[in-house]
């Protein structure tokens, strides 16, 4: 039976047709889903700048990115560029792409080393203010310095780059972001707005400054050695999570437009989620309601019952608060069936990409549908006794699933939950 071009709501099916990656296990879809589905981990120790001093001295970078100059927006900016090269390819899309572009990217801050440049350029001998340094960088030869690190400016690049219609939206919701990005994408074709449209996340934030940031509120996991084992999502003896890098790309597009110029289906977008607390600036509400919402409103969305769902890609950062709170949204929401329903980790083997985390988690999600085997959670050696769940710990699993749900919850509590079908 050929599936309609609408949804039980009269709305335009959204699909997938293309998908492109880059994560610290390396470059594309077929070397990273070899890699995740072996179990290997993408965590080494930091090489890129100096650790001394650091209590956590690990990180999944992709140092095998070359960029002309190493800032977070720079290297942001090229990862998603070639994550998105791969998605065009892989949905045949050739020239100026039909629709509109939606970025996850993370906040554009001024580095360090850029300060410290720009400050010995002004001839400042004393502490200057940002002001002061965007001034500065605004006028003769450090205009493109001022143009760098300007907000939106990674987004506008690559819209130049893939010829993308209308102005680009960067989206900033967290660790929520990329899967707010699909989010959007896909309600830009339901409304009918646009047949196409392409949602990258991408992250390269890995510096000094960010790792005291996150070291300052216990959120980053200290077990330096071996680097491979320090992501523990779901274990007892979880400590933090590990910062990451990577991007992740996806073209959507409404089935009627896919099917017009005969492109694969790779999956359908069935359902979007989204609900926000406000509880605390890191912490998720304790009686856990916007997480089970969130997951609630993606059911909803997607038309469909709980039961249906056959495994949990899940946001699974390996931080003892959300760790505990996913858990207890998905005892609500399945019911009994939360013991015995896979859930995994990509993040014990990848890393927590952040603002990139749910394009890439999607993706992850639908390499999971199409070749029905479900990535594992490595390092899981101490079970939780308070998280009785089956996350599919340390060995890939052959499942045949039709629908799977992609978590991601994010600081302030943003969490955003995607329903996925496979394709038929």
């Amino acid at each position: 039976m050929t599936r309609s071009d609408l949804d039980s709501f009269g709305r335009p099916v959204v699909v997938v047709t293309g998908m492109g990656i880059l994560t610290s296990l390396g470059e594309g879809k077929v070397e990273n889903w070899r890699r995740l589905t072996a179990g290997t981990s993408g965590i080494r120790r930091i090489s890129r700048f100096s650790i001394t001093g650091l209590r956590t001295t690990i990180a999944g970078t992709v140092d095998f990115v070359p960029v002309s100059e190493m800032s977070a927006p720079e290297l942001t900016t090229v990862v998603a560029e070639r994550a998105a090269d791969e998605a065009l390819a892989d949905a045949g899309i050739i020239g100026d792409f039909p629709g509109p572009l939606f970025l996850a990217m993370p906040p554009v801050e001024v580095e360090w080393p850029q300060r410290l440049a720009l400050a010995a350029a002004s001839g400042a001998r004393d502490a200057v203010t940002y002001a002061d340094l965007l001034r500065t960088a605004g006028s003769g030869a450090f205009d493109p310095w001022y143009q760098r690190f300007l907000f939106g400016s990674v987004a506008e690049r690559l819209a130049d780059r893939y010829g993308t219609q209308g102005s680009p939206i960067s989206t900033s919701t967290a660790c929520a972001s990329g899967a707010t990005a699909i989010q959007l994408g896909a309600e830009a074709i339901r409304r009918g707005e646009t047949q196409a449209a392409l949602a990258i996340g991408a992250d390269a934030s890995v510096n000094p400054e960010s790792l005291v940031r996150f070291s300052l509120l216990s959120a980053l996991s200290t077990r330096n050695e071996p680097p491979q084992a320090a992501a523990r999502p779901f274990s007892r003896d979880r400590d933090g999570f590990v910062m990451a890098e990577g991007a992740g790309a996806l073209v959507l597009e409404s089935l009627a437009h896919a099917r017009a110029r005969g492109a694969e289906i790779l999956a359908v977008i069935e359902g979007c989620g989204e609900a926000a607390d406000s509880f605390h600036r890191t912490r998720s509400a304790p009686d856990g309601k916007p997480i089970i919402a969130c997951m609630h409103h993606a059911l909803a969305d997607a038309s469909l019952a709980p039961d249906a769902v056959g495994y949990v890609n899940a946001h699974g950062t390996g931080t003892p608060e959300n760790d505990k709170m996913e858990w207890l949204g998905l005892s609500a929401v399945f019911g009994e069936r939360a013991g015995t329903l896979p859930v995994s980790s990509n993040k014990s083997m990848i890393g927590h990409t952040l603002s990139a985390a749910g394009t890439i988690e999607a993706i992850f999600t639908v390499l999971s549908l199409r070749h029905r085997v479900l990535p594992p959670t490595i390092n899981y050696d101490a079970p939780d006794p308070a998280l009785p769940l089956d996350c599919v710990p340390n060995n890939a699993r052959e499942a045949h699933v039709d629908y799977a749900i992609s978590n991601s919850f994010g600081f302030g509590g943003q969490n955003v939950c995607l329903v996925i079908g496979a394709a038929r």
